[in-house]
Formats: C-alpha cells, structure tokens, sequence
C-alpha cells in the first residue's frame, strides 16, 4: 500500500475508506468512511416533519410543498426516517433563503451541524457526516440560529446517503396525508363459533399521557360500524357511534332514501347526522370529557329488525355518575344479521399530530348470545393498516399483557409488533352484571 501525504488507504475488503489526519498534538486519527451500497433517498420534508411542540404550528410551516413560513429561530422542525442497521449517513438538504441570508444548525442525536443558507432558488446543500451506533427511528432537528430576512429558509427535502442506508431506509415516499396521519391498527377478536352474538362489551382504559390529540380510541366495532372515545381539540372529547350505510359512497348526499341509515332513537346530550369520506352513514356523539386512567365502559346491541333490516344500539357507562347513557340506537336496511367481526382499533385523524404516540388498554371483552350465554373472548389477533402494510411507517404496536389487549401507534417508537399474529390475554371469569330491561331508553319509542 503506497502512503501518500493524505494518509489515504483503500480497504477494498471492508468496503471502506480510511483517512489519516494529524491534530494539533502532532497525533494521528483515524476516520473511517465507510462505503455506501445504496443510492441516496430524498426524504420530502412536507409528509415526514414536524414542529417540536407546537401542534398549532405544523399548520403553517408543514404546507404541501415542504417547510415554508419559518421565521422564528426558537422553532425546531423534525424530520423522521428509520434505518436497519448502524453506520454513517451523509445529510444534504434542498433549501433556498427567501430573502437574506441565514445559518441553520442540524442535529441527529448528540450531533450537530451547521449550514448557510443564502442561495435565494433551491439548491442541494451540504450538511455533513453523521453516524448511528444501531438500528431504529432517528430524526434529524433543524433550528434556524441566524437569519438576515423575515424568513429563516424554505426546505423541500433532506437526502441521506451512506451505510446506514445499505440494508434499508424507512420514510414516507407517498399518500402523505395518510402517512403524516400514521399507521392505524386492530385488534380482531375471536368469538365463539355457531353462536348469534346480540351484545358486545368492552372496556377501554388510556394511559395518562397518552390521550393525544386526534387519537380515536375505538372499543366496540362490528362489520357495519364502530363505538368508542375520541380526543377532538385541546377542549373537546367525544363518544362516537356510527354506522356504515349499506350504499357503498364516500358522499352521504348519494345515498337513496331506502339505503339511508335511519335514526330511531338517541340519548341526552346527543349530536347525530350523517358522515362521509370513509364510507357513509349515520354518526351520532355525545360531547364528553372522559379523562386518562380512567377505566370507561361500551356496550353495543346488534339484532335483526323489520323488512330486512338490523337495528344497532349503543349504551356508554359513566362511572362519575355510575349509570348507563344511550347515544344511540340507528336501523341499518337490505341487512338482516346480528353482530360480528367484533373488534377494537386505535387511530390519529389529526396529521399534526402523527409524530406522538398514543396507547390504550382495551380490557374485559364479553360477548353475549341469543341463548342468554356470556361469552369472554380473550383472543385477538393484531393487524395494521395501508400505511404500514406498504412499509410507510413501522411504529405500530399491539398484544396482550396480563388480563388486557393493548394497542400503541405514531410517535416513531421502536418497539414494533408483526402484523397478523395472534394474542392471548388472561381471562378475568366474571361476566358483567348488566339487566339489559334497565337500560336507558332515551328518545327511543
């Protein structure tokens, strides 16, 4: 190997490069660069950031064409991505100052970076080496430090390359609203085979801290619709039921009048109309502000009704006034059936907020038939959404512990569950003591 005043040596069997250079102390150090199999990938900012504590903000400064409207230099911005493996990732970002010039610094871990920006089009711009010592979710922080016009910079994207990157990269490349929203996920329960199941009970406890914003704990679903908690603003919380028309639109105004869902009752307190996007139908809410670490209980009824029809009713138990609450109870047509595919799910409806995690604890699911039988299910199985199927995002996670099903999602964690496996929870062996005769009737004939 020929020395030369670089100190420059290929190591063709490492796949790496290593360079020799002296400090001020006259010894020598030694940089290993290690060589990147893969291409690079540009990570668009505008499905992959987010404002570091201020959800208000993303709004504004996320748009759909990346980072734009940045002005305050005490605004840190986000951008995620997960590698499989240790090692170096070189940063560039394409970015250009608006007016004036600026410098920005960008951090992954406990490195950091700084950058000028005064090109005033887009230009692909340097950052620097970084490295990871394992594989994972990492982000990296960008925070304007200085700047000479009103904006700081707009960035379009930030393109890593390097051996971090060699056994793969995870980030959202596409359907970026669904991707900023984050991978939603189930939990399929296994109910009793060769039984007409009437009633479906279920309980839902959120962890403090874990009720973010945009977060639809769903406790009670079946294959028309779905019963659970939600966290709609910093000052509203609802319960939702809806169910689904049988008339397959995402326009609620399409449906003809004998598929339309059909009210037949509702509870005090109690918003209902029609819904659409997601399927149509009709939704019911009830404005209410359950809190986290408290245990809440949903109880639904799904039986056959007249001319072909089924009729749903929901029942929500408040337990700061001890006593069942109807929301709803909705005729769905052209459908003659009792409940099934019993199942629970956790989403973010919010984009702005796809960058925190949510959990909840869904616990003491029950089932009861025609024959007048509870029965507990204790098995479910985990599945996920489009988003995390093709591979958007991986955090996601779900499974059982103890005598409770658990689900987590968003928020960039590492601890990811395999989709399609099967989970069992402890059974607790006491049926609800519910007199279905009791139960409130609200404005129902």
């Amino acid at each position: 190997m020929k020395k030369k005043n670089t100190y420059l040596s290929v190591l063709i069997t490492i796949c790496s490069v290593i360079l020799f250079s002296c400090n001020t102390d006259g010894e020598t150090k030694e940089v290993i660069i290690e060589e990147a199999i893969n291409p690079p990938s540009i990570i668009l900012t505008k499905g992959n950031s987010w404002v570091v504590g201020d959800i208000a903000s993303n709004e504004e400064i996320i748009t759909e064409d990346g980072i734009r409207n940045w002005k305050d230099l005490d605004t840190k911005i986000r951008t995620y991505f997960k590698v499989n493996t240790s090692g170096q990732i070189k940063v560039s970002l394409k970015a250009q100052a608006v007016e004036g010039s600026s410098v920005v610094t960008i951090a992954l871990g406990d490195q950091q970076k700084e950058v000028e920006i005064s090109n005033t089009d887009f230009q692909t711009l340097e950052a620097g080496m970084f490295s990871v010592e394992k594989a994972g979710y990492y982000f990296l922080e960008i925070q304007g430090k200085s700047n000479t016009g009103e904006t700081i910079a707009d960035i379009d994207s930030f393109t890593l390359e390097g051996s971090a990157l060699n056994e793969g990269i995870t980030y959202v490349k596409e359907d970026f609203y669904w991707g900023r929203r984050g991978p939603s996920v189930h939990l399929n329960y296994t109910a009793p085979e060769g039984k007409d199941i009437v009633w479906f009970y279920n309980e839902i406890t959120v962890p403090e801290g874990d009720d973010t914003l945009g977060s639809y704990f769903m406790a009670n679903g079946f294959a028309e619709g779905y019963f659970g908690m939600q966290v709609n603003s910093s000052t509203e919380r609802r319960i939702l039921f809806s169910v689904w028309s049988p008339y397959e639109t995402q326009n609620p105004d399409e449906i003809p009048d004998d598929y339309k869902i059909i009210l037949l009752g509702k509870g005090e307190g109690v918003t209902t109309g029609e819904f659409g996007n997601e399927g149509s139908g009709g939704q019911s809410y009830k404005v209410f502000n359950w809190k986290a670490g408290q245990t809440y209980k949903f109880l639904l009824k799904g039986s056959p009704s007249t001319n072909n029809s089924t009729d749903y009713t929901a029942y929500f138990f408040d337990p700061t006034e001890g006593s069942w609450n109807l929301i709803a109870s909705f005729r769905r047509p052209h459908t003659s059936t009792y409940l099934k595919r019993q199942h629970s799910f956790l989403e973010n409806f919010i984009t702005q907020t796809g960058n925190i995690s949510r959990m909840g604890i869904y616990g003491n699911q029950w089932v009861y038939d025609t024959e007048g039988e509870w029965h507990e299910l204790t098995e479910a199985k985990f599945t996920a959404d489009a988003t995390a199927k093709k591979g958007s995002r991986v955090d996601y996670a779900g499974g059982a512990k103890g005598n409770t099903f658990y689900m987590k999602n968003c928020g960039f964690f590492d601890d990811m569950t395999e989709m399609n496996t099967m989970h069992t929870r402890t059974p607790n062996g006491k049926a609800p003591e519910i007199d279905f005769a009791l139960l409130p009737k609200g404005s129902l004939k």
